[in-house]
């Protein structure tokens, strides 16, 4: 496969204009290898003259061309948009597939796709968007690692790529690609401290959001416990171990874990 297959993007909502602003405008991949179809293409008509990107309703002609075939559709529209590609012949040149649909199984990918597709689940989150995002992948059997690097390059410029095995992706759907929701939660409620305390709304969203951004790269930078980097702030008989006894009060850690929880559920149920 060469340096720069042709990519087809199927579906071009958030995640597919994201990875493709991605693509070209942080990796260089040349615009002119990637074609994007989607059934309602005048929404995304803007942002594809922008990066380049032919943008049409032609989804089989689309995948017919591609090497690569990125699959960025709702998880209920991938049955009918698999047996459209099948029974037009699009996939018997037997691309590489990547779905990102969220609790769709490579068994259920396998089972709508001709016999040796090979077949990569993706989970991105939407921090993608702004190149700060999380993706994580899962192959399926006969992918060759140079089939899963080339995923990897699709996603790289957006954040960062981790390789699991499928049985977490549910898991993965839940805190990473949830996670998000979560977090906002979180940061409105730092910022409304924040506001019952004095500071103008603008203020306290943003020292929250700043704040946040700052634990959070101190975690993936220093490689450190999160509650190793907790206990330096927390001293004895100080503000933070006062604020933290309320948030305990509150069973804030088994309520955001049970949250995770709940969210990878009904992830498992999405396909």
């Amino acid at each position: 496969m060469s340096q720069h297959p042709k990519l087809a993007i199927l579906g071009f909502g958030t995640m597919g204009q994201a990875i493709s602003a991605g693509l070209v405008e942080a990796s260089g991949y040349p615009a002119d290898r990637i074609q994007a179809a989607d059934l309602h293409p005048a929404a995304g008509k803007a942002r594809a003259g922008v990066l380049g990107i032919q943008l049409s309703n032609a989804v089989e002609a689309t995948a017919q061309a591609a090497e690569v075939l990125l699959l960025c559709v709702k998880p209920k529209e991938l049955k009918g948009l698999l047996a459209g590609l099948t029974a037009a012949g699009a996939l018997e040149h037997r691309p590489l597939v990547v779905s990102i649909a969220a609790g769709t199984t490579l068994a259920f990918l396998t089972e709508h796709t001709p016999a040796g597709t090979p077949l990569i689940r993706a989970m991105p989150n939407t921090p993608c968007s702004i190149r700060r995002g999380m993706t994580v992948l899962a192959a399926g059997q006969g992918v060759s690692e140079a089939q899963l690097a080339q995923a990897r390059t699709l996603f790289e410029p957006l954040g960062r790529v981790m390789d699991l095995d499928e049985k977490h992706m549910d898991a993965v759907t839940g805190l990473s690609a949830s996670g998000p929701a979560f977090m906002f939660v979180i940061l409105e409620s730092l910022a409304e401290g924040g506001v019952q305390c004095g500071l103008p709304r603008a203020v306290a969203v943003e020292l929250a959001a700043q704040m946040t951004l700052g634990a959070a790269a101190m975690v993936l930078e220093t490689g450190r416990h999160p509650a190793a980097l907790k206990d330096e702030v927390t001293t004895p008989a100080g503000c933070t171990i006062a604020g933290l006894m309320v948030l305990e009060d509150g069973r804030i850690r088994s309520v955001v874990a049970r949250g995770i929880e709940r969210a990878t559920q009904v992830a498992a149920g999405l396909g």
